[in-house]
């Protein structure tokens, strides 16, 4: 037994055929006439703002144009996606954050790394050097060991 869906009663598309008595050659959806118009509209103000005169050839060719984006745009219009879908969906494509590819910060450069003459040495080889070697570098007046701290009994014996 087949089961029918009802998908052909939604593919039936609201066509506009032209006025009673004088048809147009072509069929046009409502939503193709909705989109098309306003896109006719914008690529002709985008060919005065590219500095293109306005002619018989110039428009011509702005009805090509209009005719190519808006067969691009209603190929992605049916009944299950309408177009306030479509066009919520490009809004929000076109707003939402994207990844940054690119690093925040500028390039590395070394001019704040401090270079000292000697290198620093670790807490515990410092007290050593101070204490075996009479090295007076920073606490100690010329030459005098520094001081020595009371340690507790267990790691005196080491």
């Amino acid at each position: 037994m087949r089961i029918r869906t009802d998908d052909e009663v939604y593919r039936v598309d609201a066509v506009w055929l032209g006025p009673p008595k004088a048809t147009f050659p072509w069929r046009a959806r409502y939503v193709a006439w909705l989109v098309g118009i306003p896109v006719f509209l914008l690529v002709l103000t985008t060919e005065r703002w590219a500095g293109w005169s306005f002619g018989f050839f110039s428009t011509a060719w702005a009805f090509v144009a209009t005719i190519v984006i808006t067969r691009l745009i209603t190929a992605k219009i049916s009944h299950e996606r309408p177009l306030g879908a479509v066009a919520a969906m490009a809004a929000k494509e076109l707003n939402s954050p994207r990844e940054r590819t690119t690093g925040t910060g500028g390039a590395a450069s070394a001019s704040r790394v401090r270079v000292r003459a000697n290198r620093p040495l670790p807490k515990h080889r410092r007290r050593r050097q101070y204490q075996h070697h009479g090295y007076g570098g920073g606490a100690g007046a010329q030459g005098t060991p520094r001081a020595r701290r009371s340690r507790p009994a267990a790691q005196a014996g080491r």
